[in-house]
């Protein structure tokens, strides 16, 4: 009976020691087994990157819309709020911005303790566009400013997931907000 035993185990080691040193198709295994967290991880880094260099094209665009009511053109000028973001924000951001998605937020204060720069929540129609009502009050000399650039921006699910929060349409809220007191002008 022993015999049987040692012979019956004798059979798998034998196929197990072939298996361990038989190196046809371990290239093939280890690059299955790494491939999905590689892929994943160049996607996360691909999608944040792209995020970051958006987001601070965004927040230039702020600074430099901001400027403009800062030092009174655009009273000056009696510009409406979709002409302000048509002539005035939309040549400011990178090709990688649709202009239809972008939603101008302009607030004035009296001082700067009172100012809030609390990123919006956006809200949406049954339809699936943004309902929010944007302020658009540019204020007079003196009075403190806070402008908000507000953009959705599309994000990629990989392999893992999205890196960044969705917004639950595949896409992202990405904010540029300045605040400054506006110039006599």
């Amino acid at each position: 009976m022993l015999r049987y035993l040692a012979k019956s185990f004798h059979r798998p080691a034998r196929a197990l020691s072939r298996f361990c040193f038989a190196y046809d198709g371990t290239t093939a295994v280890e690059f299955a087994l790494i491939a999905p967290p590689f892929l994943a991880l160049i996607i996360a880094i691909f999608q944040m990157t792209m995020f970051l260099f958006a987001q601070q094209a965004l927040q230039t665009a702020a600074v430099a819309a901001g400027r403009l009511i800062m030092t009174g053109q655009v009273q000056n000028a009696n510009l409406t709020q979709s002409q302000f973001q048509t002539n005035d924000v939309c040549p400011l951001l990178a090709a990688m911005f649709t202009c239809t998605k972008l939603y101008v937020n302009v607030q004035s204060y009296n001082n700067f303790s009172s100012a809030t720069t609390a990123s919006p929540t956006l809200t949406y129609n049954t339809n699936g566009t943004v309902s929010n009502t944007w302020a658009y009050s540019l204020g007079s000399p003196g009075q403190v400013m806070v402008l908000q650039l507000i953009y959705q921006w599309p994000i990629i699910s990989g392999p893992l997931g999205s890196v960044l929060p969705n917004l639950g349409n595949g896409t992202t809220e990405m904010v540029g907000i300045t605040a400054f007191r506006v110039e006599p002008y």
